[in-house]
């Protein structure tokens, strides 16, 4: 099993240096901004010309390009998809063979999901929403609010945390409370491990430890687990007794965004059909 691991390792290096070579080709002095100079056998920079740029050693650079096992900073990765001017799509190969987090990433504002998922949300099939990374909940539908007896559409910028820590309500509409409580830390302490140092992270977490109790506890116990769907209960104080299954996706575009479903679920009759 070593073997195969050192050699799958080895060939995701092999692939990372060609893809930044290839890359590297394609990019002239003009367009990194850089003299003509000298006559050139192909058009793209040079290696140490894109080492420069990058404020790193050519040998460094070059040891990048022939897939050599080296140890590369994020900020020195995404230095390099800057210079060599990567695309969006290019820019998460990169880090994906990199197997590094991008630190640009974070910088995404969550202005910038179009408005119209909230019609995509609207016409979804029972109640549905969006969270980011703070589980801020951009987006959510009717059957959603009812679910939660109306607390979202009466919250100015409506959060989940927020809702399970700080409500007085929640105790009574989810079941299992102290269950989900525990869940949800654990949850979100896993969704932003790699962002704990952005401000928006650490106000919420601040607040949170600040004005819950049971957050402070969960948060202390440094559990993380990964999101998981299944069976949520919930007890309207109308509707009575609701159950759901839940199911939660990654936008493709924004991978710090959750579109996450509840379902009804099927009745006995029809499960085994």
């Amino acid at each position: 099993m070593g073997t195969q691991d050192k050699a799958g390792t080895s060939l995701k290096k092999l692939a990372l240096g060609e893809f930044v070579r290839n890359i590297r080709a394609r990019v002239t002095p003009q367009m990194a901004g850089l003299a003509h100079g000298q006559r050139r056998r192909t058009p793209g920079l040079r290696r140490e010309e894109v080492a420069q740029l990058c404020d790193i050693s050519v040998t460094w650079y070059t040891w990048i390009e022939q897939g050599r096992d080296v140890s590369v900073s994020s900020a020195v990765w995404s230095r390099l998809a800057d210079v060599l001017q990567m695309s969006k799509a290019e820019r998460a190969y990169l880090f994906e063979l990199a197997e590094a987090t991008d630190p640009d990433h974070a910088k995404e504002q969550y202005g910038s999901l179009p408005l119209s998922l909230q019609g995509c949300v609207d016409n979804m099939k029972g109640p549905a929403y969006i969270l980011d990374r703070c589980w801020n909940m951009l987006f959510f539908n009717a059957e959603l609010d009812m679910v939660f007896n109306g607390w979202p559409g009466r919250q100015a910028e409506p959060n989940l945390l927020r809702f399970i820590f700080q409500s007085s309500e929640a105790p009574h509409i989810v079941v299992n409370w102290e269950q989900r409580a525990h869940r949800s830390v654990a949850e979100f302490r896993a969704d932003i491990g790699a962002h704990l140092d952005e401000p928006d992270i650490k106000e919420i977490i601040e607040e949170l430890l600040g004005s819950s109790p049971v957050f402070q506890h969960w948060w202390s116990r440094q559990t993380v687990v990964e999101r998981e769907g299944g069976l949520r209960e919930f007890m309207h104080p109308e509707q009575g007794y609701l159950e759901f299954d839940q199911i939660t996706f990654r936008l493709a575009t924004h991978l710090d965004y959750k579109l996450v479903m509840l379902l009804d679920k099927q009745p006995d009759s029809l499960a085994g059909e």
